[in-house]
């Protein structure tokens, strides 16, 4: 199999295990109640470290993973930042990868290796990964994750045409102008084993109406908040009789309006309006590679204006996909599906999802967001945003509030590393997090039930064959005291007779003790990286 050579390659290839374990630390007053708060996560830190600390809980669980990395266009304004230990990539530390820079794609290929090392074993078997990218980085992309993920998982390569029309048209130095982007789609497993995209009947749209003998369904045509553009102006009129409440607007065209007019397309129920989409016209194109605001799936622009509406402000976010372009992707997955998201920016992959467990099922999401600084020029800064992070929370809160969802999610920060230099300098985790991490470590494994940890008999969980035990305490003076006596080992023994792996700072038991009462002791700190 061919691979791809790049600078740094040989130092970033494994650098993911030796990625610290961070906790992970609710907050409980940006968090949001509702229902599967405690399954839907907004996590806000580097995404390489947040990744590392999924892995206890969610390592081959994920069943979909939507990213959408920088492009490596050199404008924005990226830095090269995780800690590796090589001179060469040291030097590239806290710069900003621009245009011009010789080594933009050596960096960005050091960048994304760990992290697709990391997405990797948090896809479940059956799992599937959408990655956006464009023309910069697409051949090197593909090279990358084809490396990683093996050869024969490549799914498809959908084109999504961005835009109804090239950008900078006129001011081109080139006769052809681009208006597309790529979703590359991997499995997990081979595909020859991948069931594909054709869904069960239960996870295609429902189509509950039917006319002329054609099945159909109904989406409303809504109303947004009309920030005052002449474009966003002239959706402003009557339609059947309805006019927008004062300072909104329909969120449809004119040309779109009357093409489905002309159609016969639109009805109105009450104070609504419903567009008619038959099943016979979604099934034509439903998957099809080539995707535009045609077939539903959005612009940039309409992205953009979409997202500047329900925040209530301009220039949030440059670049932004559409909500209509996720939710085609994650229809093809079911309707109970775990999706993450590690580069979450605004927050678009939750709204899709939420999105779509309104018109039916229960979706979880997980978002990863790096505390990017906001330019103080920036009118999203101006409107008071700081932080990208903020966006991305604020967005989720109000598509559940303007959407009355009854869906909820917990906001977590990244807290301490549990590995040797913190322990060793007093930096210690909480109980519970500490043991999850250890039954990582001990099985490979996620822990089945945290709630059977017991820290009062040190009881962390057991396996079919062996039981897990660490004595631990937060509190570093305690902790100087703890270790694996007589007494201790034969109240165990009397209570667990089979084999147990125990970590403890220290043991007073020689090896025939250890053998008599079946124990398999491991230190802490020193060799707290070693799975047995």
């Amino acid at each position: 199999m061919a691979t791809l050579q790049f600078k740094g390659k040989s130092a970033v290839w494994n650098h993911h295990l030796a990625v610290p374990y961070h906790t992970l630390d609710k907050d409980k007053e940006k968090s949001r109640k509702g229902d599967d708060a405690s399954e839907n996560l907004i996590i806000e830190g580097d995404n390489l470290l947040a990744l590392k600390s999924l892995l206890p809980k969610y390592q081959g669980r994920v069943n979909c993973i939507y990213i959408d990395p920088p492009y490596n266009t050199g404008k924005e304004n990226w830095v090269y930042n995780d800690k590796v230990n090589n001179p060469i990539i040291k030097d590239w530390l806290g710069s900003v990868v621009a245009k011009d820079d010789l080594t933009k794609h050596d960096k960005w290929l050091c960048m994304m290796t760990p992290r697709l090392k990391l997405l990797r074993e948090l896809l479940s078997d059956e799992g599937v990964i959408f990655i956006s990218i464009d023309d910069n980085e697409l051949h090197n992309l593909k090279a990358l994750i084809e490396e990683i993920f093996g050869q024969n998982r490549f799914l498809g390569m959908i084109t999504w045409i961005n835009r109804t029309k090239p950008k900078n048209m006129g001011k081109a130095k080139y006769a052809l102008q681009q208006n597309t982007e790529y979703i590359l789609c991997y499995s997990r497993c081979h595909k020859d084993n991948f069931n594909g995209f054709i869904l069960p009947e239960t996870y295609k749209k429902r189509y509950p109406y039917k006319k002329d003998g054609n099945e159909y369904r109904l989406e409303e045509i809504q109303q947004r908040k009309n920030l005052g553009s002449m474009r966003r102006n002239s959706m402003v009129y009557e339609l059947l009789g309805i006019t927008p409440k004062e300072d909104y607007r329909w969120q449809l065209s004119p040309e779109s309006r009357d093409k489905l007019i002309e159609q016969n397309k639109l009805i109105k129920e009450r104070t609504k309006i419903y567009e008619i989409i038959f099943k016979k016209d979604e099934e034509d194109s439903a998957f099809e590679p080539f995707w535009s605001h045609r077939e539903d799936a959005g612009t940039a622009e309409s992205a953009k204006e979409s997202l500047e509406q329900l925040l209530e402000c301009d220039e949030v976010f440059d670049n932004v996909k559409p909500v209509e372009l996720l939710k085609q992707l994650f229809t093809f997955l079911p309707e109970d599906a775990l999706f993450l998201d590690s580069f979450a920016g605004s927050g678009t992959t939750a709204q899709a999802i939420l999105e779509l467990n309104k018109e039916s099922g229960k979706r979880k999401f997980i978002l990863v967001q790096i505390p990017e600084k906001i330019d103080k020029d920036a009118p999203a800064y101006k409107a008071g945003f700081k932080w990208v992070h903020e966006i991305t929370r604020e967005r989720v809160s109000k598509v559940i509030k303007n959407y009355k969802i009854e869906s909820g999610f917990t906001y977590y920060t990244l807290g301490p590393s549990i590995d040797e230099v913190s322990i060793l300098a007093g930096i210690l985790p909480k109980y519970n997090d500490f043991a999850k991490y250890v039954f990582y470590l001990a099985t490979g494994k996620n822990h089945p039930d945290d709630k059977k940890i017991i820290e009062k008999y040190f009881f962390v969980g057991k396996t079919s064959n062996e039981s897990i035990y660490l004595l631990y305490d937060q509190d570093l003076d305690s902790l100087k005291k703890l270790s694996i006596t007589l007494d201790w080992a034969e109240k165990i023994q009397k209570k667990d007779p089979g084999k147990k792996i125990i970590y403890a700072p220290a043991c007073f038991l020689d090896e025939e003790y250890l053998d008599k009462f079946n124990i398999k002791f491991v230190s802490i700190p020193y060799n707290l990286f070693e799975k047995k």
